[in-house]
């Protein structure tokens, strides 16, 4: 159980879940790309689901200044389009992820990861009106991408930094949002996930038991740690992953 692989999953789960905790963000991005270059990524995102849905669901619905059962119905009935928009968006990504040749795929994730390095790295933060056609069209195409590659923060941010200037709001509706994400990608991939032997499921618990204390951890360092200085950390280990999952892809089409 405690390998040499095991044990730097457990470091890359930790290091997203820490980012996921300070900045809400993060734990689906940084532990696909790190996944994705040593696993297909149908497996990697296999692995994830479970340990994402978990940390999607305590930031949707716990803390703010409301209970759990008032989260679920404020953030539920004043963004319901969204989520219903990056369900069904996720719903076709997960099909997309079973038809399409991984290579593409793994080209698509280097691009939205260069995307996402970019512009956090200039300072720039493309934002889109909050209109209803802009909120079904962000949607739709935010699920798509974040259930064939996880990466669904990087366009659905877009929406979210147009449509409200609170953190803790952009926080807990992204996280519902992905939450929805890991819907999807359980349905259409539960063969396989039933499929999946117990060793892989015992993993798959551990890493979730150190996303969720690594969350709470970061949770609690928000107030002390500085945002900036730890996303630069993290823009950098995303640069490396994304340039090696982009060479994957790339090696995987020529051939």
């Amino acid at each position: 159980m405690f390998n040499s692989e095991n044990l730097l999953l457990t470091f890359i789960f930790t290091v997203a879940s820490l980012l996921h905790g300070i900045s809400g963000i993060g734990v689906t991005l940084v532990s696909t790309t790190a996944l994705a270059s040593m696993y297909s990524l149908q497996h990697a995102i296999i692995l994830i689901i479970f340990p994402s849905l978990v940390l999607n669901l305590m930031t949707w619905l716990i803390g703010g200044g409301r209970s759990i059962a008032e989260n679920f119905c404020y953030y539920l009935k004043h963004y319901w389009l969204l989520a219903l928009m990056s369900l069904l968006g996720s719903l076709l990504g997960v099909k997309l992820l079973l038809w399409v040749d991984s290579s593409y795929i793994l080209v698509l994730l280097a691009a939205v990861i260069a995307f996402y390095v970019i512009s956090n790295a200039l300072g720039k933060r493309i934002i889109l009106p909050a209109t209803t056609p802009v909120l079904i069209v962000t949607g739709l195409i935010a699920g798509i991408i974040g259930g064939s590659t996880n990466a669904m923060s990087t366009i659905l941010l877009m929406y979210l930094l147009g449509s409200s200037d609170d953190k803790n709001t952009i926080a807990k509706v992204g996280n519902m949002c992905y939450l929805l994400g890991k819907v999807a990608q359980i349905i259409v991939l539960r063969d396989s996930l039933m499929a999946l032997p117990k060793a892989d499921w015992l993993l798959i618990g551990l890493l979730t038991t150190v996303s969720l204390a690594s969350l709470m951890i970061g949770i609690r360092l928000r107030q002390y740690l500085s945002q900036a200085r730890f996303r630069q950390l993290v823009l950098v280990i995303l640069t490396v992953l994304g340039l090696r999952v982009g060479w994957q892809g790339m090696v995987g089409l020529i051939g």
